[in-house]
């Protein structure tokens, strides 16, 4: 009987391995059929298995030699653990990977510093979505494992190190339910001449993000009026003011000058991103006004969908975080919107 050392692990022969625990996961792959574990790491190896596992490519298994080791699964749940924020679950080892799901609707945060340094740990990796994106209820969110079946136990303290260090490496900040004051500009709207479009797409994308119109206020294209709705609106009690319409560069265009004119401190007027680039993200107080270009009335996914849930998530968005909004800004504008399962905004 002839045995092999590899990474302080033994293997023997399948035919000898009968009464044996298995030590990992042998996986199957039926290609676009199938793709799991065959037989699971603490399996008591049968007579009948012997020719599935031959079957497998397996004629060697690996049998315990853990001299200072972690095995994978274990090594993995550390990991998981330490990197943990809010809000999430984590999944049970499955062929030495620890899974991260959304317990909730949110913003997905990811500390890219953090996960850069901790994916510089010697076999360790861990893999993410891009952050800032919102994620829905059960949404997968990452994964975490180690390479080989086990690692120096060293490597996992370092692990756990650079999530302290970090922490959490992965977080999901719950949407606040706001109470939104939306001014609808445009003398063309509030003559009547023209019946509101702008409106009920807003009033969805906030509903979808679990927040609610207060009011709505249609007002015609003076500096005044706009002024006037903006702070009877947050007098109210609104938590965030959406202005829609009027972000061009028209000479009958007012929204900007009447966010500044109701004492908005300016953010940024302008965002390089398409569709969205004529947005305006202002503060009055700690009360976000956002100016809405005519984009978000008719693009799926737009500057809307990249400021507006940091602000629900309670973020103080920067002129410096719209200005790298540039890397991934542009839309491809595919014929079937697949956003946020796509690069915009990342």
């Amino acid at each position: 009987m002839k045995y092999y050392e590899k990474d302080k692990l033994k293997a023997i022969p399948v035919q000898e391995a009968v009464g044996k625990i298995l030590l990992h996961d042998i996986t199957k792959i039926v290609p676009d059929i199938f793709k799991g574990p065959s037989f699971k790491k603490g399996h008591l190896i049968k007579e009948s298995d012997v020719q599935e596992l031959l079957n497998l490519g397996k004629e060697h298994i690996y049998v315990a030699c853990l001299n200072g080791e972690i095995h994978e699964n274990d090594a993995a749940i550390r990991i998981a653990r330490a990197s943990l924020g809010n809000n999430i679950t984590l999944g049970k080892p499955n062929e030495g990977k620890v899974g991260f799901t959304s317990k909730i609707q949110g913003l997905l945060k990811i500390n890219i510093q953090g996960l850069m340094e901790l994916n510089s740990v010697q076999d360790v990796i861990f893999s993410s979505l891009h952050t800032n994106q919102m994620v829905s209820l059960g949404k997968e969110l990452a994964g975490t494992r180690v390479i080989p079946l086990s690692t120096d136990e060293n490597n996992i303290i370092e692990a756990e190190k650079v999530c302290k260090k970090y922490f959490p490496i992965i977080d999901v900040k719950p949407f606040i339910k706001t109470d939104v004051g939306m001014v609808i500009t445009g003398s063309e709207v509030y003559s009547g001449r023209i019946k509101d479009g702008f409106g009920p797409v807003v009033q969805k994308k906030f509903e979808e993000l679990g927040s609610r119109i207060m009011e709505k206020k249609i007002v015609s294209d003076e500096l005044d009026m706009t002024v006037s709705a903006i702070r009877d609106l947050i007098e109210k009690g609104a938590g965030m003011i959406a202005v829609t319409g009027g972000m061009s560069v028209d000479p009958d265009d007012l929204t900007p000058a009447a966010i500044r004119a109701a004492g908005g401190e300016i953010v940024s007027y302008g965002a390089p991103v398409l569709p969205g680039a004529m947005f305006m993200l202002a503060f009055i107080d700690d009360i976000p006004v956002i100016g809405l270009p005519g984009c978000v009335m008719y693009y799926r996914a737009s500057i809307f969908d990249l400021v507006v849930p940091r602000l629900l998530a309670g973020e103080k968005v920067t002129k410096s975080d719209i200005i790298q909004m540039g890397h991934g800004g542009f839309c491809s504008s595919c014929k079937t919107c697949r956003f946020p399962s796509c690069s915009f905004g990342k």
